[in-house]
């Protein structure tokens, strides 16, 4: 040993230092994980004891308590009968949407589609078709009366599943929270689309942005929810429906309906209420509003003799007698153009890789005319019978602006910039011979409000993209 105390190593005349007490540190690094053991094990123990308090906490008086609700008519096999109907309806109204979309052939720019940060959103398949000439006027009048005829339909499932809304306790779990917010996006989402669908086919422009963007994003929510919505239920749905006759069910009157037997859910009441009404009766009295609101609403759509019925359509009636007393969405006023932005100094020009072009409205006249039977159809499901325009061919100003084979042409207005105020067309747009810069209607010049001193008319064409009031052709490759 050295002065010190301290061992010497074997064979060396140098001091040494002891070596770590592996054995020490080990049995130390033990008694740490115990004890972290322990305190994950007491954290647990006391979460698991609040949930049981908190599970066992007596929901509070009124909706939340299973008592409240207490109709017989209430369970899975009725709120999968308005399901499936939804499930039908919706997913025909979300193809008809998608289908309004691509008529505005959002591809061609910003200008036809100003939807902020769309991203991956703002895909479309293909593009819109001139043919059948009355294509826009059926999907759109689809989506629309159809989006309407199932309001009936969409508030019964909502009271069928009313009690789901105020299940005690609203979270459980992880998963059972997740499923709740899928049900807050699925029922706030249909509420937002179908309230704003509505009143936008009423004109109440109340909306705090662009009616178009709000309804976009707001259907992508909706149908993101409605998918999972889907996922998650459709064999409930489908065992459900197959647990009871629907013709057994339409012919059992009121001293013989019973509840449905308990179910998973929650739907069928613990206490319920003697019937005050049959199933069938629930469902007649769904059935007949969606058809009085189809027959209050059809007509905007189909005209004929429906037009008078569609009392609930600010377009149902014709405004005026004559050839330009048909519908109109904008009126001049509305938008800010007055006759001195269309008067004598009124000019058409055409742009193209060669010189402009420029017209005067008699120039126009003067040359040779062409006539198409066409309807207005707009995007909040109204259209007007088919009106008979005359003026020139789109394709005929293609060529002579130097592109008979052009790709896409801007149109433009005179109208103060604004939505709609300008509009790209296709190419199969341009080329349709049925696709005219219209000087007169019906026999007639053109109204102001209806478009003086010249408009667009396109085969299929939304209304809003049919631009009125124009002064500039801007034909493309």
């Amino acid at each position: 040993m050295d002065g010190g105390g301290r061992a010497s190593a074997p064979g060396s005349g140098r001091p040494q230092r002891p070596r770590s007490d592996e054995g020490h540190a080990q049995g130390r690094l033990e008694r740490v994980r115990a004890a972290a053991a322990a305190r994950v094990t007491k954290g647990a123990a006391r979460a698991r004891a609040l949930v049981r308090r908190v599970e066992q906490t007596p929901p509070p008086p009124g909706p939340f308590r299973p008592g409240f609700w207490r109709s017989p008519l209430r369970g899975p096999w009725l709120t999968s009968v308005f399901g499936l109907v939804l499930l039908i309806g919706i997913s025909l109204i979300f193809v008809t949407g998608m289908l309004s979309y691509a008529s505005y052939n959002p591809g061609l720019g910003r200008i036809n589609d100003q939807t902020p940060d769309k991203g991956l959103l703002g895909f479309y398949l293909f593009a819109w078709p001139t043919r059948p000439y009355w294509l826009y006027r059926l999907t759109q009048g689809v989506h629309v009366t159809l989006g309407v005829v199932l309001v009936p339909v969409l508030l019964a499932k909502l009271w069928s599943v009313i009690p789901k809304l105020f299940e005690w306790l609203p979270v459980r779990s992880i998963a059972h929270g997740l499923e709740r917010l899928s049900l807050l996006m699925l029922v706030g989402g249909v509420i937002f689309e179908f309230v704003t669908g509505i009143i936008n086919i009423q004109l109440y422009y109340v909306f705090p942005g662009s009616f178009y963007t709000l309804h976009f994003y707001g259907a992508w929510v909706f149908i993101a929810a409605f998918v999972v919505h889907v996922g998650l239920r459709l064999r409930r749905m489908t065992r459900a429906l197959r647990s009871r006759s629907l013709a057994a069910e339409l012919r059992t009157d009121l001293a013989h309906t019973r509840p449905e037997p308990p179910d998973p859910d929650g739907l069928v009441p613990t206490a319920p209420a003697p019937p005050t009404m049959t199933r069938r009766g629930a469902l007649a009295m769904v059935g007949g509003g969606s058809l009085l609101l189809f027959a209050v609403t059809a007509g905007q759509s189909i005209g004929g003799w429906l037009r008078s019925t569609a009392l609930l359509a600010p377009h149902n009636r014709t405004p005026d007698s004559g050839p330009n007393g048909f519908q109109i969405n904008k009126t001049a006023a509305s938008v800010g153009v007055t006759p001195a932005h269309v008067g004598p100094a009124w000019r058409l020009e055409i742009h193209g890789p060669g010189p402009t072009l420029v017209f005067t409205r008699a120039q126009l006249l003067a040359m040779p005319q062409h006539t198409a039977a066409l309807p207005i159809a707009c995007v909040e499901g109204w259209s007007t019978p088919n009106q008979q325009w005359s003026g020139l061919r789109l394709a005929d100003f293609a060529a002579l602006a130097g592109l008979p084979a052009a790709g896409s042409v801007l149109v433009q207005s005179v109208q103060p910039p604004g939505p709609y105020s300008s509009v790209v067309l296709r190419g199969n747009q341009i080329h349709d011979p049925r696709s005219l810069l219209a000087l007169r209607v019906n026999g007639a010049d053109l109204s102001l409000d209806h478009g003086y001193p010249a408009r667009v008319i396109v085969p299929a064409n939304p209304g809003v993209n049919n631009t009125k009031w124009v002064h500039r052709l801007t034909f493309r490759t």
